[in-house]
């Protein structure tokens, strides 16, 4: 009957180790972006709690300066959680080999993971083996946190770079109109690439580590009123009213970044779980109605930017570059709880607490030109 009862606390216990490893080898290790049932526990539950914490703000200066923490702390907090758990797991193995009481099993398994060694292993090899073992993963848990900090804000920093950029040409919040009306007044409406070229690099880098990296799309610039979402909406909707609006040559490169765009934001989406349809039609509906793009044609016609004169086909067309990204945008904003900007963040879906667990979508790749 003990024997039985140790054999089963011994296989809990190494139960309990494996997702810890498994979860820190698939967070901070694995080159891809996966869903891991353990992290996500931890970060949907401490999200709630956040959430709890702004209802206390009325502004939304308060609510930014509460979800600044968030991804910084819940990062730190999975360390520990794993700390918890690897403590909790060798507890038991630690029991499960002969070391009683569960005390005595407890200081054993905190002087390995801590590596105090203020407890001594008995001399037997079951043992002595697991103290060594838990030493190992307390050191190398600790280890990944003190490495991929750095990767981690690296990358931030790299985002930040052109969001911080486009604010010049795009104002704050930004804005396609002030985009395109600046690039009219300095006589760039024409060298528009020398914009699109470098986004379209920021887009595959930001699909790489805003998938491989899940924490870092909660990561919030260190302007309030910037946002990365927003920074690419804003370059989205741009590129389309060039490709579509403008009276200016038709630019491959645009082409190009709306998609290296788009199919960022899905793999994000993927990764979060957010709806979208993969193969939308050019005539389906947007968040964007005609009127708002009709104020917005007059308003870039107004300010002097070469406007093309069929304003029915200048609307089909947008709609049919915004629709690739409409859905993946407005969620992502949503997700990240964006500062406001026009076309995104200002009607994105209220946010809404996602299941602790939820199976990744998949949707099968798309090898077609955007329409």
């Amino acid at each position: 009957m003990e024997t039985g009862f140790e054999v089963a606390l011994g296989v809990a216990g190494a139960l309990l180790v494996v997702l810890t490893l498994d979860s820190a080898v698939r967070t901070f290790v694995l080159p891809r972006g996966v869903t891991v049932a353990y992290t996500r526990i931890v970060f949907v539950s401490t999200r709630r709690v956040f959430l709890a914490a702004m209802r206390f703000t009325r502004t939304y200066a308060g609510r930014d300066r509460v979800m600044a923490l968030y991804a910084p702390l819940t990062l730190l907090e999975l360390v520990f959680v794993w700390f918890v758990v690897t403590l909790t797991g060798f507890t038991l193995l630690f029991r499960s080999v002969g070391i009683e009481p569960f005390r005595n099993a407890f200081e054993m398994s905190g002087s390995s993971l801590l590596t105090l060694g203020f407890v001594k292993p008995p001399d037997e090899l079951p043992a002595m083996g697991l103290a060594f073992a838990e030493a190992a993963i307390g050191l190398g848990l600790l280890a990944l946190l003190i490495a991929y900090l750095p990767t981690i804000y690296s990358a931030f920093s790299k985002r930040e770079v052109l969001v911080a950029q486009l604010s010049v040409r795009a104002g704050t919040p930004p804005a396609a109109f002030n985009l395109l009306r600046r690039a009219h007044l300095t006589g760039e409406i024409e060298l528009l690439d020398d914009i699109w070229v470098p986004w379209q690099t920021w887009f595959a880098e930001l699909e790489e580590n805003h998938t491989s990296l899940a924490v870092l799309p909660f990561f919030r610039s260190p302007q309030a009123d910037r946002s990365w979402i927003t920074a690419a909406g804003v370059v989205l909707d741009s590129a389309a009213l060039a490709q579509s609006s403008l009276a200016v040559r038709w630019s491959p490169q645009a082409a190009v970044c709306i998609r290296s765009g788009f199919l960022a934001l899905r793999q994000i989406a993927d990764l979060f779980g957010i709806p979208y349809d993969p193969d939308p039609a050019p005539d389906d509906a947007i968040s964007i109605a005609r009127e708002e793009f009709d104020q917005l044609y007059e308003r870039l016609a107004e300010a002097g930017v070469p406007m093309r004169a069929d304003r029915d086909r200048c609307w089909r067309e947008f709609a049919g570059w915004r629709v690739n990204y409409d859905a993946v945008l407005i969620g992502l904003a949503g997700l990240v709880m964006a500062p406001y900007a026009v076309w995104s963040s200002d009607r994105s879906l209220r946010y809404r607490r996602p299941p602790l667990l939820f199976r990744r979508r998949k949707h099968k790749p798309r090898d077609d030109v955007p329409r």
